[in-house]
């Protein structure tokens, strides 16, 4: 190939650029729009969603919630939480603490993990009712938790997860 050829192509790819932005310019300059002042859609977020998932998490009939679930679906759903956490007895914390009797336990309880501040001030056990609220969304649960999980939405599936984690202790808690 001579160097005209390699000319040729270079100005090829200059003239589609140049007529691709001149095209652009040009039709700015034919179709002139003012921008108005203030937005057509005006969006405002509410901090409601936040309250309501809290008094949703307090009105909860545990009980009726647990009766839903059934350890082989937990099993089955804990899929998700096991890339981060070990269920298994003497299982070693991963990116997240192992979760062998975690039912019954203080949040934070483990003396070889580094837990999250918030998580160290929340000074409460978990219970069936405060696993299903972090189950739910554990950053809206726990404000500044460092465990990014989306959360799980179905009833059904927090259920099963929580009496599949209940299940895996030495002493699981009765069921209410």
């Amino acid at each position: 190939m001579d160097s005209f050829e390699v000319n040729k192509i270079i100005a090829a790819v200059l003239v589609v650029f140049l007529v691709i932005f001149g095209i652009g310019k040009f039709s700015d300059l034919i179709f002139h729009v003012d921008k108005p002042n203030i937005s057509a859609y005006k969006v405002e977020a509410s901090t409601e969603t936040t309250s309501q998932a809290a008094d949703s998490v307090q009105t909860v009939d545990i009980s009726a919630l647990l009766a839903m679930g059934n350890v082989d679906h937990g099993k089955s759903v804990f899929k998700k939480c096991s890339a981060c956490h070990s269920v298994k007895k003497d299982g070693k914390n991963k990116i997240g603490p192992a979760l062998y009797n975690v039912l019954g336990r203080n949040v934070a309880a483990l003396s070889d993990y580094k837990y999250s501040k918030a998580l160290m001030a929340y000074g409460k056990s978990w219970t069936f009712g405060e696993m299903n609220g972090f189950l739910i969304k554990p950053q809206v649960h726990i404000k500044g938790t460092k465990m990014a999980f989306a959360g799980l939405k179905k009833e059904k599936d927090r259920a099963s997860v929580i009496l599949f984690m209940n299940q895996n202790s030495d002493n699981p808690l009765p069921l209410p």
